[in-house]
């Protein structure tokens, strides 16, 4: 069920989003829809996953590690034996 909802907002912001909805082909309401959408789903999900970008988000978990391997150790040694 679809209700509407008033919002006070700067032209020049309106008249940027018309044309960014434009041109991802969806209408300012929908991509204002979607973006409330993700921000109030954000509350279920472990904070320090959502501080990534999507792309990242997608990203986490497609590659399996041990469990008593420390990363930054691994990291450490990788920018040593680039730069020395």
């Amino acid at each position: 069920m679809y209700n509407k909802l008033t919002l006070n907002i700067e032209q020049n912001v309106i008249e940027n989003a018309k044309i960014y909805a434009r041109n991802q082909k969806r209408s300012v309401s929908k991509l204002v829809e979607e973006y409330l959408s993700t921000i109030s789903s954000r509350n279920n999900e472990n904070m320090e996953h959502n501080s990534l970008g999507p792309i990242t988000k997608e990203l986490v978990g497609v590659i399996k590690i041990k469990e008593n391997v420390n990363y930054k150790d691994i990291l450490a040694d990788a920018l040593m034996e680039k730069y020395l």
